[in-house]
């Protein structure tokens, strides 16, 4: 077992790697903390010093562009209604929905996120009160991987570590777990203190799965039989999707505050004094602001001038960064679809494009992972109910909706059932030419209706000709009905 020692360095190692540096930026920035927070302006004063300047405007206003491309993606992977876990084999599908249910989505979708947030995240996995194994969200950032060997597939422990609470002098108590396949240990620790046991716990090290016999009350453990962290990668090096667009963002965060900067500092008329009777620059300033007048000699004057703000060209330059921050993302820029009613389904589609080439892409990935977590689920179901389910019994498939112009998809559905019920008069019209049969084939094809089927609950002409006879049994010939 781990000493608190190792397990200490192994924290502070992986909190220092480069992994972890980037997804920590990538949080940062999906959380509205971006870098213009830091930024900050300096002059050269007349003794020739860089000192801060403290008198100007200096907006640092974050416009989080990654937060909506995130969410975006998580929420367009998960669009449909529909379970993606799909299985025609009799009585699976049923099993599946327990465990697949919104509980569970509500928990990937937070791990969809993270994963593109940060380039990885975790599900971990544990047996909930129906004894079935579920699967809940873990914060990537607190979770070490360790191995024997750097080159090792499987991990030897899980170490997972989060801040409970903020404690005495506002110090953070951490607690810390260590996960095997069999048990997990726990651990405290107060601010950058040494790592303890968790003497709070009543068993500590305690089994990943604790039963407790009714009749006895006794307790006994038991164990998953796999590690319970699964980790989804976004692409192969575990980067952030924030790395292709960070610094358009940063600049476009430059631009917009840069912009609002000017507006206040040069929101105010300069006014140019020439021959001020007077020796106060303050008189002459409360004078300008409260009488609306000023003292000047014989050859004196006033002017007010302003500072024309280049806003043009900064609002030029923060466009075009917006532009590429969602084709570069490749996100949904939802700007150019504010009117609905008068952009074409074709062009709603193609605005789709790019997310739908990001989603495919990191579907790929996500099709991999749930396979693992479908295969341990298909293996308790098994296990349980004494089938022998497969996993080529299931099939995953994510189904996207998107923003449509509804007028024009009614006017189009509308066309068509117009179109269809022309070729149908046509149809029944020339029915002396073609027959029956043929008629009824064309018709079929037209509304999708299965021919056969159709036919076989037509009346049969024998059965006309009964109905004919039965008629003629009851009005002898020459009867005439009256209306």
């Amino acid at each position: 077992m781990l000493k608190t020692e190792e397990i200490k360095k192994l924290i502070d190692e992986d909190a220092s790697s480069q992994r972890k540096q980037y997804a920590k930026i990538g949080n940062a920035y999906y959380e509205g903390e971006h870098k213009i927070k830091e930024y900050r302006m300096f002059y050269y004063n007349a003794d020739g010093d860089l000192v801060e300047d403290r008198t100007r405007s200096n907006e640092r206003i974050s416009h989080p562009f990654f937060t909506e491309l995130a969410d975006q993606l998580t929420a367009y992977i998960l669009s449909s209604p529909e379970n993606p876990i799909q299985s025609t084999t009799e009585g699976l599908q049923e099993q599946l929905d327990i465990y697949f249910d919104d509980e569970f989505w509500a928990e990937f979708s937070e791990l969809l996120t993270g994963a593109y947030v940060k380039g990885f995240d975790y599900l971990y996995a544990y047996k909930n009160e129906a004894d079935r194994t579920a699967f809940e969200y873990a914060d990537g950032m607190g979770v070490v991987e360790v191995r024997a060997k750097a080159t090792d597939d499987g991990c030897d422990y899980h170490i997972y570590w989060y801040v409970d609470r903020i404690g005495k002098d506002n110090q953070p108590i951490t607690r810390i777990q260590v996960h095997t396949t069999d048990e997990i240990y726990y651990y405290v620790q107060q601010g950058s203190g040494k790592i303890e046991l968790d003497k709070e716990r009543k068993r500590n090290p305690e089994p990943n799965v604790i039963y407790t016999d009714v009749k006895s009350g006794q307790e006994y453990g038991s164990n998953l039989g796999f590690m319970p962290f699964f980790r989804l990668d976004y692409n192969n090096k575990q980067i952030s999707g924030l790395k292709p667009i960070k610094a358009l963002i940063d600049d476009y965060d430059l631009m917009e505050c840069g912009l609002s900067n000017n507006l206040q500092d040069f929101d105010k008329p300069i006014h140019v004094v020439k021959g001020f009777e007077g020796n106060d620059m303050d008189e002459l300033i409360t004078n300008i602001r409260t009488k609306k007048a000023i003292g000047v000699g014989e050859n004196g004057g006033l002017d007010i001038m302003t500072v024309n703000v280049p806003y043009e060209a900064r609002k030029v330059k923060a466009d075009e960064d917006e532009k590429n921050i969602y084709r570069f993302g490749m996100g949904l820029n939802t700007i150019g679809l504010k009117d609905t009613t008068a952009t074409t389904n074709i062009a709603i589609k193609m605005a789709y494009t790019l997310l739908d080439l990001k989603a495919e892409k990191f579907e790929r990935r996500i099709k991999k992972f749930l396979k693992k977590i479908i295969q341990i689920v298909l293996d308790e179901i098994n296990a349980v109910n004494g089938t022998d389910y497969q996993a080529k019994d299931v099939k995953i498939e994510f189904k996207h909706e998107m923003i449509v112009n509804e007028q024009e998809a009614t006017q189009n559905e509308k066309t068509k059932a117009e179109t269809k019920q022309i070729v149908m008069n046509y149809l029944l019209s020339a029915s002396a030419y073609i027959g029956d049969e043929d008629t009824l084939k064309q018709i079929c094809d037209i509304l999708d209706l299965d021919f056969e089927e159709v036919q076989a609950k037509l009346p049969k002409e024998d059965d006309i000709k009964n109905v004919q006879a039965d008629l003629n049994a009851v009005i002898p010939e020459g009867d005439v009905i009256e209306q």
